[in-house]
């Protein structure tokens, strides 16, 4: 491994799959679990050897940089983040090919609404060309498939199969031992035209390495959290709280409150005859009374009184009052009897 090497995350899009949520924020910079989509994200790079020698690069739409930044500023001031802005969605090769500057040495790509588990350590004796992580499904048809040899290497990607044959679906996680390589291939994908529906995928850049006769393995994981729709949002928000994966820290009893576990509830949030939990995540400055609050995340200074609330998103700085909801409210709104 180079000493210094890059980690790529694509994170340019309008989130239209997370409205109301995404009007006025950057999809990394939802909520759940007590910390950001991005933080949890960048958890996953906990055991790459030598990481604190890394840089990130995001990749961001025009109208995200300025959020992102102010939150890596604060939350992760350590970490050297280079940005750069994707002004034309036309896919992930064409996204990471603007970060041609960065694609020297070893690279590893990560998109960021999808979140595994996994072990990176074998990366510092890794000999492959490259690694492709992936995940058995029922029905892959929605996602990118990987084909492989008899001795477990990757011979061809397919992204959008039209059968289930093949159930090793690609997971957005990615290591390349020479970025250089693979910004090659990109060009030369956009140079063959080998896009679908105008975008251009990072399957198809990655079958010009392999007809290049480089190796790729695959490394499969069991744990695979989607980020990118509210259903899925509330799903991982669920087994991160599950399997401590949050800033949870013990919530004293109050008086009329009961807490039902595994919740992540912040310092100063005011609870008052409340039910609240299980699987549920508050933001700060949150205030909550006489309500049932399950199966939720509830963002910064938010009000709720009167309300049963389940399976919901709420924003920052909402307002509710009244008759049970099932919700998804975007930031700064109002409901009331």
């Amino acid at each position: 491994m180079s000493a210094t090497y890059k980690i790529i995350i694509p994170m340019a899009g309008l989130g239209s799959r997370m409205r109301p949520q995404t009007w006025n924020r950057p999809k990394p910079l939802l909520y759940l679990a007590g910390k950001t989509v991005l933080d949890h994200a960048l958890d996953q790079f906990t055991t790459l050897p030598d990481l604190e020698k890394a840089e990130y690069v995001f990749i961001v739409s025009p109208n995200q940089g300025e959020m992102i930044q102010e939150h890596m500023q604060a939350v992760h001031p350590d970490k050297v983040v280079h940005f750069v802005v994707q002004e034309h969605m036309q896919g992930q090769s064409h996204a990471i090919s603007l970060a041609r500057e960065f694609l020297k040495g070893t690279v590893l790509v990560a998109f960021s609404d999808t979140l595994i588990e996994t072990d990176l350590s074998f990366l510092s004796t890794e000999q492959a060309d490259g690694v492709a992580w992936v995940k058995p499904m029922e029905d892959p048809r929605r996602f990118g498939v990987i084909e492989t040899s008899l001795e477990g290497r990757a011979t061809r990607l397919i992204e959008k199969p039209q059968d289930i044959k093949n159930n090793l679906v690609l997971v957005g996680f990615y290591y390349f031992q020479e970025g250089a390589l693979l910004l090659n291939a990109i060009e030369e994908q956009i140079i063959r035209g080998t896009s679908l529906k105008g975008e251009y995928f990072l399957a198809d850049a990655i079958n010009i390495l392999l007809e290049q006769g480089k190796h790729f393995n695959v490394k499969q994981t069991e744990v695979w959290l989607d980020a990118g729709i509210p259903e899925s949002l509330l799903e991982t928000n669920r087994y991160l709280l599950d399997h401590g994966r949050c800033n949870c820290e013990p919530v004293d009893s109050q008086d009329g409150v009961t807490i039902i576990s595994p919740v992540s509830i912040p310092k100063g949030v005011v609870l008052k005859s409340a039910v609240i939990g299980p699987h549920v995540t508050l933001g700060e400055g949150c205030i909550l009374e006489n309500v049932v609050i399950r199966n939720s995340i509830i963002e910064a200074g938010t009000h709720i009184k009167d309300m049963v609330v389940e399976g919901s998103l709420i924003g920052r700085n909402v307002i509710l009052e009244g008759k049970p909801e099932r919700l998804n409210i975007g930031d700064d709104s109002w409901v009331t009897r």
